[in-house]
């Protein structure tokens, strides 16, 4: 289950997933609601109309601004979808690795991130990691339609895998490694980003080619994952788009 106007309007207009069900509250009538109530029929998607009250149940509270839909999650995609997605600006690949996102918004937060900053798609690890839930959905603004997301049983051979395509492999550490002003990031790369807890595992960081950290001044020595990720990945659209 998926709420608020434009998490719909997204699934509505998205190329993954597809919405079975849309439930608006009865009684109101609005712009976006007709652009809904029109995207709906175009794809022959149902729309039911209901009490504000009956919507309140469905979201638990959440704020659902009048509209809830029931959606069809698309199935993860595979590494080879994955990299038939660069983007036509980029000349070369660029993907996240995420080992071991737990939290729900910080998983929707980088996949926004991923896709702003148009990166192919996200890998994810097939468990310890946090799973494609409403609550992601909705944190990734809509970019879940339109971003690819694999999850894989080995992590660890995947990065592998990667490498001998001609990836080169960058892992983020808060401390001790390479400054990302420094690097011109001029080839098909995978971003990995650790746990909240505990960063990338000692498996994942010894497949890394190289590991960055991103300068900092004050007496928290840390960012939030999808923080950090957002400055990294844009210092890389940023150099790509100079080089051009």
């Amino acid at each position: 289950m998926i709420y608020g106007v434009n998490p719909i309007l997204e699934a509505l207009r998205g190329e993954r997933g597809r919405l079975r069900k849309i439930i608006l509250v009865s009684g109101r009538k609005s712009d976006t609601d007709d652009q809904v109530l029109s995207l709906a029929a175009r794809k022959g998607i149902p729309v039911q109309f209901e009490k504000r009250s009956y919507l309140d149940g469905l979201a638990g509270g959440g704020s659902h601004q009048g509209i809830v839909g029931f959606w069809e999650a698309p199935e993860t995609a595979s590494i080879e979808e994955i990299l038939a997605n660069r983007h036509p600006l980029y000349q070369d690949d660029l993907v996240l690795i995420l080992d071991g996102i737990m939290d729900p918004q910080n998983l929707g937060s980088l996949i926004r991130t991923a896709h702003c900053c148009g990166a192919n798609g996200v890998i994810l690890p097939q468990y310890r990691a946090a799973q494609l839930t409403s609550a992601v959905m909705k944190a990734s603004a809509g970019a879940l339609h339109y971003t690819p997301v694999a999850r894989v049983v080995n992590l660890a051979r995947t990065l592998d895998d990667l490498k001998a395509r001609g990836f080169w492999i960058y892992g983020a550490d808060n401390r001790g490694g390479r400054d990302i002003s420094n690097l011109n990031f001029n080839a098909s790369i995978g971003l990995v980003m650790g746990s909240e807890g505990k960063g990338i595992r000692p498996l994942i960081k010894k497949k890394c080619d190289d590991m960055v950290s991103i300068p900092m001044l004050g007496r928290v020595d840390s960012l939030n994952v999808s923080v950090a990720a957002g400055m990294i990945l844009y210092q890389i659209l940023n150099r790509r788009q100079k080089g051009r």
